[in-house]
This record gives C-alpha cells, sequence and structure tokens, in this order.
C-alpha cells in the first residue's frame, strides 16, 4: 500500500473512531419530570375498589382435545364500562398457575393474541406462553376492539385519513392510557377470586402503547413481578401527562426486558440507551435490539418468552 494510501486509511479510521465518540457523549437520555412530579401523578391510576366487579364469564371453549382451557370474562372497568377479555389456562399446568398479560398496540385488540404472523406475532407469543405452564388474559383497551362503542363503533387508527370522515375524538391517549392501566388492574381483583391463578406470579408481555402500559403498570401495581416492553415509545408531547420516561421512577430496580428496533421511527438508539442507562438499568434489567423496525417480526417472540419463563 502506498504512503499516501496508508495515511488516508488512519486518518479515516480516526474520524470515524472520533465522530463515535462525539455521538455516544452527545447522546443524552430524553428528560423526565422530578420524582416529586411523578409522585404527584401515580394517583391519575388509582381506582375505586368499591366499584363491584360484576364479573362474569359469557362463554367456554374447552373442548376435550384441546390443550388448554380459553374463557370470555367481561367486568365493570373503574368508570363503570363493560371490559370484555380473554382468559386461557393451560389444562397441563400444575394450579394455581403463573398468569402473563397480554397488551395489545394502538389501533388492535385482545384478538391480535389470539393470531398468528400479524404485527406483533401475537398468537406465537400467547401459544409459546401456554406451552410453559402460564395463563393469558388480554382486554381491549378503551375505545379498542369491541369498546369501539365507546366512540360510536369508529376504528381507532393512528393515522390520520384526509379522505375519511372527521371522527369525534371522545378521548385522548392520555385518558386511554389510565383506564387501561385502572382495567388491569381490576382485572388482577378479579383473577385473585378465581382460586386457580398464582397471585404471587404476574407478569406482562405488552407491544407498542402496550409496552408503554406495561411501563405504567410495573410502575404503579405492586403485583405485577416482571413485564417485557416492546417497542414502547417514550416521550412525545402527545402523550401528555403519562409519557412513559416520566414514569421510569417506579421501575429502577424492578425486573423489566426492554425489546427494541433499531429502525423504529419513535425513538433513535443513542437516546434511548441513554435512558435506559440513566433511568431502568439494574441487576434485573436488560435491553435487547433488534435490526427492525416498530414491528419486530418473530425474531422477539423467543427472548419474550425465556424472560418470563427465567423470571416469574
Amino acid at each position: 500500500m502506498k504512503p499516501y494510501a496508508i495515511l488516508h486509511t488512519v486518518l479515516g479510521l480516526i474520524f470515524f473512531y472520533c465522530a463515535a465518540g462525539a455521538t455516544a457523549q452527545s447522546a443524552q437520555p430524553y428528560p423526565r419530570i422530578t420524582e416529586e412530579a411523578y409522585k404527584a401523578r401515580l394517583p391519575f391510576f388509582d381506582y375505586n375498589k368499591n366499584v363491584p366487579l360484576e364479573a362474569r364469564i359469557v362463554r367456554d371453549w374447552d373442548a376435550e382435545r384441546d390443550p388448554s382451557v380459553r374463557q370470555k370474562v367481561v367486568f365493570r372497568g373503574a368508570q363503570g364500562f363493560l371490559v370484555p377479555g380473554y382468559i386461557e389456562i393451560p389444562k397441563h399446568a400444575p394450579k394455581p398457575c403463573a398468569l402473563v398479560l397480554l397488551l395489545h398496540g394502538w389501533s388492535g385488540g385482545k384478538e391480535n393474541w389470539w393470531e398468528d404472523g400479524n404485527y406483533i406475532n401475537g398468537g406465537e407469543v400467547r401459544k409459546g406462553l401456554l406451552d410453559d405452564g402460564f395463563a393469558v388474559l388480554a382486554l381491549d383497551a378503551p375505545a379498542h376492539g369491541e369498546r369501539s362503542n365507546e366512540i360510536d363503533y369508529l376504528h381507532v387508527n393512528a393515522y390520520k385519513d384526509p379522505t375519511a370522515p372527521e371522527k369525534i375524538n371522545y378521548f385522548n391517549f392520555t385518558e386511554i392510557a389510565v383506564q387501561t392501566v385502572k382495567d388491569y388492574r381490576r382485572a388482577l381483583d378479579y383473577v385473585s377470586t378465581r382460586g386457580d391463578i398464582d397471585m404471587r406470579r404476574i407478569g406482562i408481555v405488552g407491544y407498542s402503547m402496550g409496552g408503554m402500559d406495561s411501563i405504567y403498570l410495573l410502575a404503579t401495581e405492586p403485583r405485577i413481578k416482571t413485564a417485557v416492553a416492546c417497542v414502547p415509545p417514550m416521550r412525545s408531547l402527545d402523550y401528555g401527562p403519562v409519557a412513559p420516561v416520566d414514569f421510569t421512577w417506579g421501575v429502577k430496580g424492578k425486573s423489566i426486558l426492554m425489546l427494541l428496533g433499531e429502525k423504529d421511527g419513535f425513538y433513535t438508539v443513542p437516546e434511548m440507551n441513554a435512558t435506559y442507562a440513566a433511568y431502568i438499568e439494574s441487576p434485573n434489567s436488560q435491553i435487547k435490539w433488534y435490526n427492525q423496525d416498530h414491528k419486530l417480526t418473530r425474531v422477539y417472540v423467543k427472548d419474550a418468552l425465556a424472560w418470563i419463563k427465567s423470571h416469574l
């Protein structure tokens, strides 16, 4: 190699490593509120336990050949709305068995966890958990799935369609997030009465909006022992007082796995890594990146299952 070529290569390497170092040093965590302000927001997620659950099973799937029993349950949410959900329990698992809450994303629904090969690979996650002996429970978030009656049966959509009729937004994101957390807390009140669930072993797998809800629940609900938060957007002005980054005050030191896409447009790798290191990282936490966008594909499934199996 000629001397000028060697010099060019060396200078190029120096520039590369200096640039990489500068990028690493310049990456800052997403800003968050003070701990005092965080504690002031915790009452958002409180609920009145005197509101009767009125829980009932409205449908059973229990064919002799099936390896699990699925039930559709309905109960009263904290605001009095009826909340529909599915609970599925593997027949081979010793009772009471551990329970994993499955939280869908924006514009999705509980059905996503009973479908294979969809955006969140929900069916693969659910079946893997059942095979490992875990029960699962999934609800429709407010204004989603069967609860579209709350918005005049108009489907919640993450994208604005200029050709579609204008929709009346009865709920903003903050209201949906807060109500979802309350609904899952009341769902735990219900399952605690069944006798077939081990209330000492409750975990979460949440995707996108469900990943955000996982952070809120881990911060506010002491019955949650571990969480897998998949591609959770951490900060946006649209989230108002429920930006997930602000609730990391209640997550530090707890058991959590974050599964993220390097090409996801909801965050950047440097900022998310800095946020994790500053606010979340502990001996009980882990972060893992995939060469994917907001749709992780099925590559994340085995990691989510392995985390739940080893931490619940």
